[in-house]
């Protein structure tokens, strides 16, 4: 019924610049269709939008009467949904991923549904947008060029042939954005070869989710992001721990062994989780929440996390000066998504200085389990001084039949053995890592800083790894995810909002040491945090994607819009929640 393009522009947004393609026009006369683009087309994100598996987007004319009459709007036009074909016929319940078809000198294979994004309801003006796209079940398609040629309004529709499973755009969507699913349907959708990767790889995750039942039966989506896939938390808000011990693992590394106060065992963590932590400042100051990975083994019914003293640390320096045996200690139950999984493929614990905790409780684990798995121990520290769980790990590695160990030493001491205490005279950098022959099918856990993390990272995918099997753990606040804004990718320091200070309850940024007061005048939690300045990932900003999912440590939430899906147990969207009470985020 029409062709319609645009290339990206610039449009204001919530204060912010938005770079997208959303805004298409409807176009007269042939245009040639290629393999990326229609000529005159384009879209300002590459990362969810267009490329060779999203070259056209397809909408229907039903469902623009469809919005017409439930949104009560007359002014809906081909475009509208940012679509490149508004088509009569092909609905999402009959047209099937892998399904073919010839409109004039060019030939599609229909390969998603639409992607979840902000900038459909932005071209609405509607917030919701994304959301009554899914919960209505008329998402639109994703097509594949198979033959470049031309096209025009007013050709024939003609189906060449049908795809492998007959699975509908409309039943794979909801697969993914719905509550429900199956096996059975999970199974269907990989079997399709013209299912697209990114699609493909959401649902293995659903499917290894589903084998591993690691998430203990939680609602939340793991197809969407992996706070999803993580178990639910041992006990809600935060409970006081007793401190059993206190150990000095070097320089600057020390380690706190943490029981319940009546002895009982505490739940089991999974190797690579944290533990967050009130420290209570001097003076009637707010406390300061700070998470620690979990060192010890794994299943003692005791928790140990180990701490670094930094120059400047609040929380670090209070805890080494004032903590003792038999005080208490305020903690959240273990959270996060870096944990060693099982399988018997090679595995590779790679580390710099005080990033050695989480991936020594995985070492732990493999070794109270004595497995077979072959196992590579890579550590960087300054020297012998500044080498936490020396020892330790070297006991460990032992236990091990196929474990390999080098340890870097970037400057070592007079008194450091070379051979016995570190391996190399040099940093644990990327250039290291072609040389090792790592496994290429081996699972890698990387934790330190995150200049090292990336380019560790980097290198391993070049040695061969898939970039899927490559996970890390940032001890601070993760890296953004702000699709199509501009200039988002500058750091700035997590602050107080701008403006008067709000009277409602507290938000606790954990991961960037920031309590504020709620503000009303923030539409949801993801607002606030923007106004902060804390780093965020979102996409479509109306409980659909689950990008935003993380873990509420502690409190309760409202929602509007309610969740399509609601989010795993322990965890929150905040898209699209505001606070009832005063609450601690993993952000």
């Amino acid at each position: 019924m029409a062709v319609n393009v645009g290339m990206p522009k610039d449009v204001p947004w919530h204060g912010k610049t938005v770079h997208t393609g959303v805004y298409k026009q409807t176009v007269t006369g042939p245009r040639m269709v290629r393999r990326l683009n229609i000529d005159g087309d384009g879209q300002g994100d590459l990362g969810g939008h267009g490329g060779e598996q999203r070259a056209v987007l397809v909408y229907q004319t039903d469902s623009y009467r469809f919005w017409a009459k439930e949104l009560g709007r007359d002014d809906l036009a081909p475009g509208q949904f940012g679509e490149n074909f508004t088509v009569d016929g092909l609905p999402d319940d009959e047209v099937c991923v892998g399904d073919r078809y010839r409109i004039g000198g060019a030939v599609f294979e229909v390969t998603q549904p639409r992607v979840t994004c902000y900038r459909v309801g932005l071209r609405m003006g509607e917030p919701q947008m994304a959301a009554l796209l899914v919960s209505h079940r008329r998402p639109g398609f994703y097509l594949r060029v198979i033959e470049e040629g031309e096209v025009e309004a007013g050709q024939e529709i003609v189906k060449v042939s049908t795809g492998p499973g007959q699975m509908t755009v409309e039943e794979i969507d909801g697969v993914l954005y719905l509550p429900g699913h199956t096996r059975q349907q999970v199974e269907r959708a990989l079997r399709i070869p013209a299912l697209s990767p990114g699609w493909q790889g959401s649902m293995r995750t659903l499917l290894d989710r589903a084998d591993s039942d690691v998430s203990g039966g939680s609602s939340g989506s793991a197809g969407l992001t992996a706070a999803a896939g993580a178990p639910p938390p041992g006990w809600p808000g935060f409970r006081p721990l007793a401190v059993t011990g206190i150990q000095p693992e070097s320089r600057s590394v020390f380690s706190l062994s943490l029981a319940a106060a009546d002895g009982s065992p505490l739940p089991a963590a999974l190797p690579g989780q944290f533990l967050t932590v009130k420290v209570r400042p001097e003076g009637d100051e707010p406390p300061l929440i700070r998470s620690y990975s979990l060192s010890g083994e794994p299943g003692t019914g005791t928790y140990r996390i180990s701490v670094k003293v930094e120059p400047h640390g609040a929380a670090s320096n209070r805890l080494r000066a004032h903590l003792r045996v038999g005080d208490s200690l305020e903690a959240a139950a273990p959270r996060g998504t870096f944990f060693l999984a099982g399988g018997d493929n090679p595995v590779v614990l790679m580390s710099a200085g005080v990033g050695v905790t989480p991936v020594l409780a995985m070492l732990h684990a493999l070794a109270r389990d004595r497995s077979t798995r072959q196992v590579w121990w890579l550590h960087g520290a300054r020297d012998g001084g500044e080498h936490p769980f020396a020892q330790e790990s070297r006991v460990l590695l032992d236990a091990l039949p196929n474990a390999r160990s080098v340890i870097y030493y970037s400057r070592p001491a007079a008194a450091d053995r070379q051979g016995t205490d570190y391996t190399e005279a040099s940093r644990l950098s990327a250039d290291r890592i072609p040389g090792l022959g790592l496994p290429t099918d081996a699972d890698a856990y990387l934790c330190g800083p995150v200049a090292f993390m990336d380019s560790v990272t980097a290198a391993l995918v070049g040695s061969g790894l898939a970039a899927s099997r490559v996970h890390t753990e940032v001890f601070g606040a993760g890296p953004s995810l702000t699709p199509g804004v501009k200039g988002s990718a500058t750091a700035t320091a997590p602050h107080q909002p701008a403006g008067p200070a709000g009277a409602g309850p507290s938000v606790s940024f954990a991961r960037s040491g920031l309590t504020v007061p709620w503000n009303d005048t923030q539409e949801s939690l993801l607002e606030l945090a923007e106004a902060c300045d804390v780093p965020v990932q979102w996409s479509c900003r109306t409980g659909v994607c689950h990008t935003c999912e993380l873990a509420l440590m502690s409190g309760a939430v409202d929602y509007s819009p309610e969740p399509v899906e609601p989010p795993a147990d322990g965890n929150i969207l905040i898209c699209c929640s505001k606070p009832t009470d005063g609450i601690v985020l993993d952000l």
